[in-house]
């Protein structure tokens, strides 16, 4: 029987991966270079298709014990603690006056050190996902409605490892093929069925009298202890 530090994760990929590797990967994900996996075994298997290949699903136990964790859903973070990772990790257009001072603003004050953590966990920031985001910064969606369109598309959260403790504690055991004709076109509508409903969300009029564009949490010196972003 497992401990119950022990979970499974599943990581979707063009290859099955035995032995992830500390150091690897790409910089620009999510939340920095790291081993990105899902508790969800169809997401992992949408997330290892493209429009031309399939992929498998490595699945793995992962023990928890001893490890420090990132939970970004937990009560003491919000949606811009989140947002504030992806600014320092991937690439944003700032196209205007506002974005520029968002994104510096946003660091700034809702930065999160990661550099104490072992596993990040938190919502994965696909293509629809990344757009709303940029929506946000470019002043078109208040923060109410970017926390609304993080669950428009039910994708989940990610679970990231960071550190070589993380690595110490990942074992390999099996894996499953991810058919391309099966979970591309899941994938796919999953991400159109989020992106119709977040735009029926941005442009449903009326506004509520706590509601905060990104210009409003500059101008007003707003951080991370305000009651309205909570």
């Amino acid at each position: 029987m497992n401990s119950p530090d022990v979970i499974t994760i599943f990581h979707g990929s063009e290859e099955i991966i035995r032995k992830p590797l500390y150091g690897i990967g790409n910089p620009r994900n999510d939340y920095g270079r790291g081993f990105y996996g899902t508790l969800v075994l169809d997401l992992a298997k949408e997330w290892a298709c493209t429009e031309t290949h399939g992929g498998y699903a490595n699945k793995y136990n992962l023990d928890l014990g001893g490890l420090h964790i990132l939970n970004l859903s937990d009560g003491q973070y919000n949606i811009l603690h989140w947002l504030s990772l992806l600014l320092k990790n991937r690439i944003f257009d700032t196209r205007n006056a506002v974005s520029e001072a968002g994104r510096q603003y946003l660091i700034e004050h809702f930065d999160i050190d990661t550099s104490n953590f072992d596993i990040i966990r938190g919502y994965r920031a696909d293509d629809s996902y990344f757009s709303f985001a940029q929506a946000f910064l470019d002043n078109t969606i208040t923060v109410r409605k970017l926390a609304e369109a993080m669950h428009l598309g039910k994708l989940g959260e990610q679970i990231v490892l960071v550190s070589p403790n993380a690595f110490a504690q990942i074992e390999f055991i099996g894996f499953e093929p991810a058919e391309r004709d099966i979970f591309y076109p899941l994938r796919k509508s999953r991400d159109e069925f989020a992106r119709s409903r977040f735009f029926s969300l941005r442009d449903a009029p009326g506004l509520k009298p706590d509601d905060l564009f990104l210009a409003d949490i500059i101008r007003g010196g707003i951080t991370a202890d305000d009651p309205r972003l909570q």
